[in-house]
C-alpha cells in the first residue's frame, strides 16, 4: 500500500510532483557507489560520488524528466591477467538524483576517484498575478487593460 502525500484538495495540480516521489523510492538503495551532497551556497549544490577505478570514459550523466541518472560501467581488462586475489570488481551502477522544476546541472568533472557535479538553483521570483472576477454565473472574464478611455 503507498501513502498518497498530496491527497488534501488544497495541492492542486501537484500529481507529478507524487509520481517524482515515487520515482525516487524506487532507486536503487544498493548505496553503491556512495555520495555525499553539499551546500556551497544559498544558490549552489555539488554531489561527489566516489567512482575509484572508473574513467570519463565509464561514466555518463544524463537528464530524464527532472531526473539526474549518473551511469557507470566498466570494461573488463583482466583479460590476459592472473589474480591471486580479486577484490576489486568491474562493477556496473545507476544512481538517480531527482531535481526540481528550474535547477540546472552547471558541471561535472573527475578527480582523484571523485565525480563531482555542481547544480546551481536560481532564486525564484515571486509572480503575482491578478485574476479579474465577472457578475454572471458561469462566465469567465476577459482580462481588462486600462488605456485611459
Amino acid at each position: 500500500m503507498t501513502t498518497r502525500v498530496f491527497t488534501s484538495p488544497m495541492f492542486l495540480g501537484f500529481d507529478h510532483l507524487e509520481q517524482m516521489i515515487e520515482r525516487a523510492a524506487k532507486t536503487s538503495s544498493d548505496g553503491y557507489p556512495p555520495y555525499n551532497i553539499e551546500q556551497l551556497s544559498p544558490v549552489s549544490l555539488r554531489i561527489t560520488l566516489a567512482v575509484a577505478g572508473f574513467t570519463m570514459d565509464d561514466l555518463q550523466i544524463t537528464l530524464e524528466d527532472n531526473q539526474m541518472v549518473i551511469r557507470g560501467r566498466q570494461t573488463d581488462d583482466a583479460q590476459g591477467r592472473v589474480f591471486l586475489h580479486r577484490g576489486i570488481a568491474a562493477r556496473q551502477f545507476q544512481r538517480a538524483f531527482v531535481i526540481a522544476e528550474g535547477i540546472e546541472v552547471k558541471g561535472a568533472w573527475l578527480d582523484n576517484g571523485l565525480l563531482h557535479v555542481d547544480l546551481i538553483r536560481p532564486t525564484p521570483q515571486p509572480v503575482v498575478k491578478t485574476i479579474p472576477i465577472s457578475r454572471g454565473q458561469g462566465k469567465v472574464a476577459a482580462p481588462r487593460t486600462v488605456d485611459g478611455d
